[in-house]
This record gives C-alpha cells, structure tokens and sequence, in this order.
C-alpha cells in the first residue's frame, strides 16, 4: 500500500514539473516573439511624442533625448498660429469624414446585410458572390475608374468624394450578413404575425440583437475613415479641404520642412486614435472575436 501511494506521489510530481517545464518555455517563447513586436510598434510612437515636444534646434541630436529639456511646446503653437497651415479646419475635416462617414457606412452595411440574409430575391447569391469576389481585386484597379466617375459627378474636393466610395463596404456587409443570420428566424415571425413590417423589425428587432457587430463596424469605420491618406490624397486638392493625415504632408513639403512641426502634426492627429482605441479596446477585441463566427 505505501509502495504504491508512493509511486502515484512520484508520478504526479513528475507531471506537475513536466507541465511546469512545458508552461514556461512556452512564456519564454512568447516574450521572445511578443516583445520585440511591441517595441517595434511603440518605440516611434514614444519618439514622436518626444520629438513634439522637443526644440527644433535639438531635433537632430544624438543620443535621443526621451525626455525633453528643455520641455516645450513652441512646435504646437507655431503651428496652430500659421495662417498657412489650417490645422484646425483640417482636424475639422477629419472629424467631419469619420462621424459622418462611418453613419453612412454602419447603416448601408447593416441595412444591405439584413437584405442578404432574411429577405428573397432573384439573383440574392449571385449578386453576394459578385460581392465577395470584389474583395479579391487589388484596390489600385479600380482607382483611376473612381476618379473620374467622380470627376463627371463633380464630387471632387468635396466631402462627399470620401463618403460614397466607403460607403460600399463589403466587409462590413459580410460582417453584418453573418450576425443576422444567427438570429433566431422564429422571433421575426411572431413579429410579422403581430403586423410589424419588415423595416420595423429590422430597425426594432434584430438591429438591437446585433449591437456587437455594429459596435466593431463603427470602431472600424472611425478609425479607417480618421487614418485614410491615400484616397484623400487623391480626390482633395483644396488646402481648407484636406484632412489632418493629407495636411501633415504639407507640413513637410516645401517651407514647412521642420521636424518639430512635423511631430506636433503627428501628435495632434494620433492622441485622439489613442483615446479612442484606449476606451474601446475591450469592444475592438470582442469585435474581431465574433465576426463572422456565427451564420452560415
């Protein structure tokens, strides 16, 4: 009996250190991967929030100085005060863009993927197939079509140049396709038998029960919209009407070649990034979770 209670001991001892082992190897691996990822994503952001509040006599200066000294805030007060460089009315702008924008698209999304999963129509899994397969076409082919059906439409410099193009977003109608269907078909069906209409209960019914996958769509939409420079690039022309990421460039180009300048830019268009990410963080994550977990 002691022989045996022994060797079940010994056993046992053996597999909690075999597990220990495995446990922290496997820590060890996960630093070793995770870690110089990290730095390499905060770093810059560390050195720009240094560099903007550092003197544009002491930009190049080596070693970096992480914290400033003297501690200064002329970057932002020059370029808050030069007529030339409308920061304000660019932050405006991007404002303007990512709430309106991101309405748009939460509501077509929403709306198109409702349609797409509990309503019939000719030709419904070809058109979503079509939709899919637009995904699979590199963004630059279509580009120069864009351009110019906005140029005949004289959308350009004008919000409405960024809106509409984002406003077909097919991942997002995926996303909201996939979360209707999970749905339970019977709780629209004791709807329609009370005498609710179809736009009432996708409005009253099952646009509450998707609230996750809506929170995820507007977190996404704000952020893609606020961070574009590419697309803006392209179809704004007009100083007062670029948007902060467009504007930075023009802080770099021509006179405006100051590093100082060019930080306090980047500080002032990543702070509310980083808020906003900051407070939804945990719904980013439950977002990216769910999607397209559920439906068929």
């Amino acid at each position: 009996m002691t022989s045996t209670t022994s060797t079940t001991t010994s056993t046992a001892a053996a597999v909690s250190r075999r597990r220990f082992t495995r446990n922290l190897w496997r820590s060890l691996l996960m630093w070793l991967v995770f870690l110089p990822l990290a730095l390499i994503v905060i770093v810059p952001i560390l050195y720009m929030f240094s560099m903007a509040f550092t003197l544009e006599a002491n930009q190049l200066k080596f070693p970096i100085e992480w914290i400033p000294q003297p501690l200064t805030i002329s970057n932002f007060v020059k370029i808050f005060i030069d007529p030339q460089l409308p920061i304000v009315r660019w932050f405006t702008n991007s404002l303007i863009i990512a709430s309106v924008g991101t309405a748009i698209v939460v509501f077509l999304s929403s709306l198109s993927g409702y349609a797409f999963a509990r309503l019939e129509f000719p030709g419904k899994s070809f058109l979503f197939s079509l939709l899919l397969f637009s995904l699979m076409i590199p963004a630059a082919v279509t580009l120069i079509p864009a351009f110019l059906l906005l140029r005949d439409l004289k959308l350009l410099n004008t919000y409405h140049a960024i809106w509409w193009p984002a406003a077909a977003s097919v991942t997002g109608i995926f996303l909201m396709r996939q979360h209707f269907y999970s749905i339970p078909i019977e709780l629209e069906e004791a709807a329609i038998m009370d005498g609710a209409g179809r736009f009432r209960i996708y409005w009253q019914i099952s646009l509450p029960l998707v609230r996750g996958a809506m929170v995820a769509l507007f977190i996404f939409a704000v952020l893609g919209l606020w961070n574009d420079l590419f697309w803006p690039l392209i179809v704004l022309s007009d100083r007062p009407m670029l948007t902060l990421p467009v504007g930075l460039l023009v802080i770099q180009q021509g006179s405006y070649i100051q590093r100082g300048l060019a930080f306090a830019g980047a500080f002032i268009a990543s702070v509310p990034v980083l808020l906003f990410y900051a407070f939804f963080q945990r719904k980013i994550i439950a977002g990216i979770t769910t999607a397209g977990l559920a439906g068929r």
